[in-house]
C-alpha cells in the first residue's frame, strides 16, 4: 500500500461552505473523499484527451422503434463495431420509444467515433456518449 499524505490548502470560506454543502448532498462522509473523487475525475478527463489511450464509455440511445429500418441499422453498425462493443442493452420505454445503452471498449478516438456514428443515425432522438475509465493506473 502507498502512504497517505496530509496537506492543507488556502480557500475562501464562502467556497468551502458551498463544497461542504455539496458534500453532504452527495453523501461523502468527508472533505478528503471528496477531494479523491475530484482528483479521479480530472485524471480521468485527462485520459479521454489522449486519443490512442485505451477507454471505456456507454453510449446511451432513444429511438422511436417505428423508424423506418432503424433498429436494422444500430444492429448492423453495431455488429460492424463488434471488436469495440462490450455488450447493449436494450428496453422498451412505451408502445414507440426504445432505450439502448451500449458498453464500448477500445481507443479514445475509436470509441468517440463509434458514438458519433451511433447517435448520429437517421432517427435517433437523442443520444449521449458518457466516458469513463479502465482502472488502470487510477488509485
Amino acid at each position: 500500500m502507498s502512504e497517505t499524505i496530509r496537506f492543507g490548502i488556502s480557500i475562501d470560506d464562502r467556497l468551502l461552505q458551498r463544497f461542504d454543502d455539496l458534500i453532504a448532498d452527495k453523501g461523502y462522509s468527508n472533505r478528503s473523499e471528496a477531494i479523491r473523487d475530484l482528483i479521479r475525475n480530472a485524471l480521468v478527463e485527462q485520459q479521454w484527451a489522449d486519443e490512442n489511450e485505451e477507454t471505456v464509455g456507454t453510449v446511451t440511445l432513444v429511438y422511436d422503434h417505428h423508424t423506418r429500418d432503424l433498429a436494422d441499422k444500430l444492429t448492423e453498425q453495431q455488429h460492424s463495431h463488434h471488436d469495440a462493443i462490450i455488450s447493449a442493452l436494450h428496453v422498451h420505454l412505451d408502445t414507440h420509444h426504445c432505450l439502448e445503452v451500449v458498453v464500448v471498449k477500445g481507443r479514445v478516438g475509436e470509441v468517440r467515433r463509434l458514438a458519433d456514428e451511433l447517435i448520429g443515425t437517421k432517427g435517433v432522438k437523442h443520444g449521449k456518449l458518457v466516458t469513463t475509465t479502465t482502472g488502470k493506473g487510477l488509485l
